[in-house]
C-alpha cells in the first residue's frame, strides 16, 4: 500500500514538473542569470540521491540493531528507491557524457 502511495506521489510531481515546463514561456533570447542553471538542477538531483542512500542505510541500520517501529517492508522499499534513483542518475550521465561525445567529434 505504501509504494503505491508513493508511487502516485511520484507522478504527481513529475506532472506538475512537466506542467511548470510547458507554461514557461519559450524565448530565443538569451536565458535569464536569475534563473536555475543546469548545473544548479543537477546538483540538486544528486544531492536528494545521496539524502535518499542515507535515510535508505539510516532505515536499515535502524532495523538491525531492532528498533521497534522500523518494518522490513519499508527497509526493502527505502532501499530499492535508493537503487532506483542511484541507476537514473548514472543513466543521466552516461547520457550527458555521450552528448558531450558526440559534439566533441563534430566537424567545424
Amino acid at each position: 500500500m505504501s509504494q503505491g502511495i508513493e508511487f502516485n506521489r511520484l507522478m504527481l510531481d513529475m506532472r506538475a514538473m512537466q506542467m511548470d515546463a510547458m507554461s514557461q514561456p519559450k524565448s530565443a533570447a538569451v536565458p535569464q542569470i536569475s534563473g536555475s542553471s543546469f548545473s544548479d538542477m543537477l546538483g540538486q538531483a544528486v544531492n536528494k540521491v545521496s539524502d535518499t542512500q542515507q535515510a535508505s542505510s539510516q532505515l536499515a541500520s535502524a532495523f538491525e540493531i531492532g528498533k521497534s517501529g522500523v518494518d522490513l517492508t519499508d527497509v526493502m522499499i527505502s532501499s530499492q528507491k535508493a537503487s532506483v534513483s542511484f541507476q537514473a542518475l548514472t543513466q543521466v550521465r552516461n547520457k550527458l557524457v555521450q552528448a558531450y561525445q558526440d559534439i566533441m567529434q563534430m566537424p567545424v
